[in-house]
Protein backbone atom coordinates (compact mmCIF):
# COMPACT_ATOMS: atom_id res chain seq x y z
CA UNK A 1 0.00 0.00 0.00
CA UNK A 2 1.32 3.68 -1.13
CA UNK A 3 0.46 6.34 1.63
CA UNK A 4 -0.35 9.58 -0.13
CA UNK A 5 -0.44 12.82 0.76
CA UNK A 6 -4.24 13.23 1.51
CA UNK A 7 -3.41 10.05 4.72
CA UNK A 8 -1.06 12.84 5.86
CA UNK A 9 -3.26 15.79 6.14
CA UNK A 10 -5.68 12.95 7.68
CA UNK A 11 -3.28 12.00 10.64
CA UNK A 12 -2.23 15.46 11.33
CA UNK A 13 -5.70 16.61 11.76
CA UNK A 14 -5.87 13.83 13.98
CA UNK A 15 -2.70 15.10 15.86
CA UNK A 16 -4.35 18.49 16.30
CA UNK A 17 -7.56 16.95 17.39
CA UNK A 18 -5.68 14.74 19.94
CA UNK A 19 -8.59 14.04 22.93
CA UNK A 20 -11.59 15.14 20.95
CA UNK A 21 -13.77 12.52 19.57
CA UNK A 22 -14.07 12.28 15.72
CA UNK A 23 -16.38 10.81 13.12
CA UNK A 24 -14.92 9.92 9.39
CA UNK A 25 -18.34 12.39 8.53
CA UNK A 26 -16.38 14.99 10.75
CA UNK A 27 -13.08 14.50 9.29
CA UNK A 28 -14.61 14.35 6.07
CA UNK A 29 -16.27 18.54 6.74
CA UNK A 30 -13.11 19.54 7.93
CA UNK A 31 -11.22 18.72 5.50
CA UNK A 32 -13.03 19.04 2.43
CA UNK A 33 -12.27 15.69 1.44
CA UNK A 34 -15.22 12.88 0.63
CA UNK A 35 -15.82 10.20 3.65
CA UNK A 36 -14.42 7.49 1.30
CA UNK A 37 -11.30 9.64 0.97
CA UNK A 38 -10.73 9.53 4.46
CA UNK A 39 -11.78 5.96 4.97
CA UNK A 40 -8.82 5.17 2.69
CA UNK A 41 -6.22 7.43 4.65
CA UNK A 42 -7.05 5.88 7.75
CA UNK A 43 -6.65 2.58 6.52
CA UNK A 44 -3.36 3.28 4.35
CA UNK A 45 -2.24 5.47 7.52
CA UNK A 46 -2.43 2.34 10.25
CA UNK A 47 -0.57 0.02 7.33
CA UNK A 48 2.30 2.55 7.06
CA UNK A 49 2.44 2.73 11.13
CA UNK A 50 1.40 6.67 11.21
CA UNK A 51 -2.36 5.74 13.17
CA UNK A 52 -2.60 3.82 15.83
CA UNK A 53 -6.11 1.17 15.28
CA UNK A 54 -7.47 1.75 11.63
CA UNK A 55 -11.93 2.70 12.83
CA UNK A 56 -13.14 5.65 14.49
CA UNK A 57 -10.86 5.46 17.59
CA UNK A 58 -8.03 5.99 15.34
CA UNK A 59 -4.98 8.04 17.22
CA UNK A 60 -1.53 9.67 15.63
CA UNK A 61 1.78 7.17 16.51
CA UNK A 62 3.58 9.99 18.03
CA UNK A 63 7.27 8.12 17.05
CA UNK A 64 6.33 7.31 13.97
CA UNK A 65 4.89 10.45 12.76
CA UNK A 66 7.50 12.58 13.98
CA UNK A 67 10.40 10.15 12.14
CA UNK A 68 7.94 9.97 9.01
CA UNK A 69 7.96 14.58 9.43
CA UNK A 70 11.91 14.68 10.04
CA UNK A 71 13.07 11.93 7.21
CA UNK A 72 10.69 11.24 5.09
CA UNK A 73 8.07 13.59 3.66
CA UNK A 74 10.59 16.18 1.77
CA UNK A 75 11.29 13.16 -0.29
CA UNK A 76 8.03 11.62 -0.42
CA UNK A 77 5.98 14.77 -0.68
CA UNK A 78 8.16 17.03 -2.71
CA UNK A 79 6.35 20.23 -3.56
CA UNK A 80 6.23 21.66 -7.05
CA UNK A 81 6.83 24.97 -7.40
CA UNK A 82 5.18 27.77 -10.03
CA UNK A 83 4.61 31.54 -10.64
CA UNK A 84 3.82 34.01 -9.08
CA UNK A 85 0.46 34.02 -7.35
CA UNK A 86 -1.96 35.32 -4.75
CA UNK A 87 -2.24 33.09 -1.89
CA UNK A 88 -1.76 31.89 1.86
CA UNK A 89 1.63 32.19 3.36
CA UNK A 90 3.45 28.90 4.27
CA UNK A 91 6.68 27.68 4.96
CA UNK A 92 9.15 30.45 6.34
CA UNK A 93 6.43 33.10 5.77
CA UNK A 94 3.97 31.83 8.29
CA UNK A 95 3.40 31.52 11.66
CA UNK A 96 5.28 29.91 13.83
CA UNK A 97 8.53 30.39 11.44
CA UNK A 98 7.77 33.68 10.39
CA UNK A 99 8.88 35.23 13.78
CA UNK A 100 11.95 33.48 13.62
CA UNK A 101 13.16 33.79 10.05
CA UNK A 102 13.56 37.13 8.60
CA UNK A 103 12.29 38.27 5.04
CA UNK A 104 14.16 38.31 1.94
CA UNK A 105 13.79 39.98 -1.24
CA UNK A 106 12.56 36.80 -2.93
CA UNK A 107 8.79 36.26 -3.13
CA UNK A 108 7.69 34.16 -0.12
CA UNK A 109 6.25 30.54 -0.92
CA UNK A 110 2.18 30.46 -1.13
CA UNK A 111 -0.79 28.11 -0.98
CA UNK A 112 -2.46 29.59 -4.21
CA UNK A 113 -5.87 30.39 -2.95
CA UNK A 114 -8.39 33.25 -4.03
CA UNK A 115 -8.95 34.49 -0.22
CA UNK A 116 -5.44 34.73 -0.31
CA UNK A 117 -3.84 37.84 1.29
CA UNK A 118 -0.03 37.77 -0.30
CA UNK A 119 1.73 37.30 -3.63
CA UNK A 120 4.51 35.18 -3.58
CA UNK A 121 5.56 31.71 -5.37
CA UNK A 122 3.00 28.68 -6.15
CA UNK A 123 4.23 26.55 -3.58
CA UNK A 124 1.56 23.24 -4.10
CA UNK A 125 -0.07 21.92 -1.19
CA UNK A 126 0.28 18.54 0.45
CA UNK A 127 -3.34 17.86 -0.83
CA UNK A 128 -5.77 20.38 -3.05
CA UNK A 129 -8.00 21.35 0.17
CA UNK A 130 -5.10 22.17 2.67
CA UNK A 131 -6.00 25.69 2.07
CA UNK A 132 -9.47 25.49 3.03
CA UNK A 133 -8.73 23.28 5.86
CA UNK A 134 -6.11 25.60 7.10
CA UNK A 135 -8.28 28.55 7.16
CA UNK A 136 -10.48 27.18 9.38
CA UNK A 137 -8.13 25.59 12.27
CA UNK A 138 -5.48 27.62 13.11
CA UNK A 139 -3.51 24.79 14.40
CA UNK A 140 -3.88 22.58 11.39
CA UNK A 141 -1.95 25.82 9.46
CA UNK A 142 0.95 25.95 11.79
CA UNK A 143 1.32 22.22 11.44
CA UNK A 144 1.01 22.57 7.84
CA UNK A 145 3.66 25.03 8.07
CA UNK A 146 6.04 23.64 9.39
CA UNK A 147 5.52 20.07 7.57
CA UNK A 148 5.77 22.57 4.61
CA UNK A 149 9.11 23.93 5.88
CA UNK A 150 10.25 20.17 5.76
CA UNK A 151 8.99 19.65 2.27
CA UNK A 152 10.53 22.26 0.65
CA UNK A 153 12.90 24.74 2.76
CA UNK A 154 16.44 25.72 3.09
CA UNK A 155 18.30 23.57 5.67
CA UNK A 156 18.09 27.01 8.39
CA UNK A 157 14.43 26.70 7.49
CA UNK A 158 14.34 22.58 7.50
CA UNK A 159 16.47 22.89 11.00
CA UNK A 160 13.58 25.26 12.55
CA UNK A 161 11.03 23.15 11.84
CA UNK A 162 12.25 20.13 12.92
CA UNK A 163 13.07 21.52 16.31
CA UNK A 164 9.50 22.84 16.91
CA UNK A 165 8.02 19.64 15.48
CA UNK A 166 9.96 17.89 17.80
CA UNK A 167 8.61 20.09 20.71
CA UNK A 168 5.00 20.14 19.58
CA UNK A 169 4.41 15.69 18.47
CA UNK A 170 6.87 14.53 21.91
Amino acid sequence: MVLKPQDLLVVLKLWVSEGQGWTYTALADALKMSISEIHGAVKRAHAAGLLVEAKADARPSPGALLEFLLHGVRYAFAPDRGERTRGLPTGYAAPPLAEAILPTDEPVPVWPHPQGTVRGESFSPLYRSVPEAALADAALYELLVLVDAMRGGRARERNLAKQILSERIQ
